[in-house]
């Protein structure tokens, strides 16, 4: 299998506009994730797929590999979709923007479902954790995914899933952490659907794969990324890089 990792990379973000140009510790925050991921040797080859001059520039003036994105677009999977269209690769693993810290572990982890599937059975691989604490179950920026006795995804949701009216039952709740690999089809073919009404709902474009019948395998993890979205998260992050 040939197997790359695409970074989704666009400049203005929400929370926090330009975050991935920020500085950290002498590099720029997706510099430093690119590096990351390059560090990692589970690729063929690394992307970043951007919609910025100045993104682009930055990877590409330090040695890497950047693809300009044509047009716009709603989701990193659309984004992605569209720069691996022609290239030739079977596997794709999203690695996200603002995670400067990505190790080898987690992405060997979804990588190793298509290791495992001969049969070709998996479109999708992706992450999650268990979660216990009440107030992470009820934030709706954590978004929470329930699955079967294979371990593949039934639905993801913002909202508190299962929802507790017997409190008996002893059930586990898991939040869905926002590493995935895909097999090349499931992305054109995503790139390709319509936006539905579950996905323009609950604004998780996973749910455009569930809802036209892609299947994605769960795996579950301890991992817990080191994520940018806020100025505050920044500040963390450079404590984190100075400790070293």
């Amino acid at each position: 299998m040939k197997i790359i990792a695409v970074i989704p990379a666009r400049y203005a973000s929400t929370r926090f506009p330009a975050k991935l140009m920020q500085d950290l510790g002498g590099k720029t925050v997706i510099l430093r994730t690119y590096e990351a991921a390059v560090a990692t040797r589970l690729f063929d080859d690394v992307f970043v797929v951007t919609d910025s001059d100045l993104i682009f520039n930055e990877i590409v003036s330090n040695g890497g590999k950047a693809i300009m994105s044509i047009k716009e677009h709603e989701s990193g999977s659309d984004r992605i979709a569209e720069a691996i269209a022609n290239l030739d690769v079977d596997i794709v693993v999203n690695v996200q923007g603002d995670e400067p810290f990505t190790e080898a572990g987690p992405l060997e982890q979804v990588l190793a479902v298509f290791k495992n599937d001969p049969d070709h059975k998996v479109d999708l691989a992706s992450l999650m954790r268990e979660i216990t604490d009440e107030e992470e179950i009820n934030n709706p920026n954590n978004v929470k995914v329930v699955v079967d006795q294979s371990q593949f995804a039934l639905y993801f949701s913002r909202s508190v899933i299962p929802y507790p009216r017997d409190k008996e039952v002893g059930v586990h709740y898991f939040q869905h952490i926002g590493i995935y690999a895909f097999r090349k089809q499931a992305l054109l073919d995503f790139y390709s659907l319509p936006m539905k009404s579950l996905e323009a709902s609950e604004k998780l474009e996973q749910l455009r794969y569930l809802e036209f019948g892609k299947r994605i395998k769960m795996v579950e993890t301890t991992h817990v990324g080191i994520g940018i979205d806020t100025v505050e998260d920044l500040e963390k992050a450079r404590a984190i890089l100075r400790d070293i």
